[in-house]
């Protein structure tokens, strides 16, 4: 059996300094350490998708993200483990508890997940060894992590029952309910046919962001595609998978690297499949992050099928999770005009309605996603 401050302090001097999880009894030492820690950074994820996306947005901003689930969790963050962390090529460290281990009495539930943890795993081509039981084990195990990380490749270490000693629960902050915000616009008066464009919403994102300092977030789909024909830049990043991830990446970028401003160009199907993480933003609140759903009511790249978001006030969930600026509009100027607010005392949100449809012969970006997400790195000075 460990301390909690054994494994923690050897990973920090190897720069895992952010943690991202959703608990699991036999974590709860390692995130009551973490969490009373004063240089380690700590976020509750709403969900074990959205830890890994967090883990990888810290690790493009220049820092070691670690992912904490239990097993179970594994089914919901297999999307971005698959297509987002070996897309491109991030080198997270997970560490996945072990329950319904074979031999180990647990509950029902776990049963079917604790015999396939290792071979699924397997499966998604993450390597994994045993959690370190024994301290003079730490260091080897870390190691080997660190031998992933320096091939670009996640790696998971399985946590069996018992392996760390009990951690006291760091004193509980004190916090206020968010008040949910005025919203903000002149709010969705045009019909559908009226609409504008997602091409003149990008338009008016890349018009306003410094690409100095800014990075953009383009989720996946038509947006990634549209942004990069408007203007293939070093500080857009193109998510071609991982769908509904792109916020929770970027509330990992912006907390982790403060003096960036972070841009995330949503769509209304990829906000609804994770709309866990709005409340997860407005609980950290993130001041330098632009959060802007872009809304035609469909999954508009797979044929245009209906969303729900019709019947959704999007703008209204946001401000109710404690976003600090909200905007409702149908309109890209007065989303130019949102976006180019000088006080940034964030995290801010703005729904668009846009129509269905893109620009004719839309292009794919000729760059790979490793290399997309290289460039954008050695813009912002994050490359490991």
């Amino acid at each position: 059996m460990i301390q909690a401050r054994d494994f923690v302090l050897d990973a920090l001097a190897r720069g895992y300094d952010w943690y991202a999880g959703v608990p699991c009894s036999f974590l709860t030492p390692f995130i009551n350490y973490v969490i009373g820690d004063d240089v380690i950074g700590y976020v509750s994820a709403a969900n074990e998708g959205d830890a890994v996306a967090i883990a990888a947005g810290t690790w493009i901003a220049g820092h070691r993200g670690v992912a904490m689930m239990q097993n179970s969790g594994l089914g919901n963050a297999l999307n971005p483990l698959t297509s987002l962390l070996h897309t491109f090529r991030i080198p997270v460290l997970l560490i996945c508890t072990h329950r319904g281990a074979p031999g180990v009495d647990d509950e029902p539930q776990h049963d079917l997940m604790g015999r396939v943890t290792g071979p699924l795993l397997d499966t998604v081509h993450i390597p994994w060894t045993r959690f370190p039981s024994d301290p003079a084990a730490i260091s080897a195990v870390l190691d080997e992590a660190d031998h992933h990380a320096a091939e670009r490749q996640a790696c998971a270490l399985i946590l069996e029952k018992g392996s760390c000693a009990p951690h006291p629960p760091a004193p509980a902050a004190t916090a206020l309910p968010p008040m949910p915000v005025p919203v903000e616009g002149r709010g969705h008066v045009l019909t559908a046919a009226e609409r504008g464009s997602r091409q003149a919403a990008l338009e008016a994102i890349v018009a306003t962001s410094d690409e100095a300092r800014t990075v953009v977030v383009a989720t996946t789909g038509y947006t990634g595609r549209e942004l990069y024909a408007i203007a293939d830049r070093p500080n857009h990043l193109y998510m071609v998978g991982s769908m509904g991830c792109a916020s929770s990446l970027g509330l990992g970028l912006a907390l982790a690297r403060p003096d960036l401003r972070v841009v995330v160009a949503d769509g209304d199907g990829a906000a609804l499949m994770r709309m866990g993480n709005l409340a997860t933003i407005g609980g950290y609140l993130p001041k330098n992050l632009l959060h802007v759903v872009l809304d035609n009511e469909a999954h508009d790249s797979t044929g245009a099928q209906a969303t729900v978001s019709s019947r959704i006030d999007l703008a209204g969930v946001a401000a109710a999770c404690g976003y600090r600026r909200v905007l409702r509009t149908d309109s890209a100027t007065e989303l130019r005009m949102f976006l180019r607010t000088p006080d940034y005392d964030g995290p801010y949100f703005a729904h668009m309605k846009i129509r269905t449809g893109t620009r004719g012969a839309l292009p794919r970006p000729a760059l790979r996603p490793p290399d997309v997400l290289d460039r954008l790195m050695d813009r912002i000075g994050g490359a490991q």
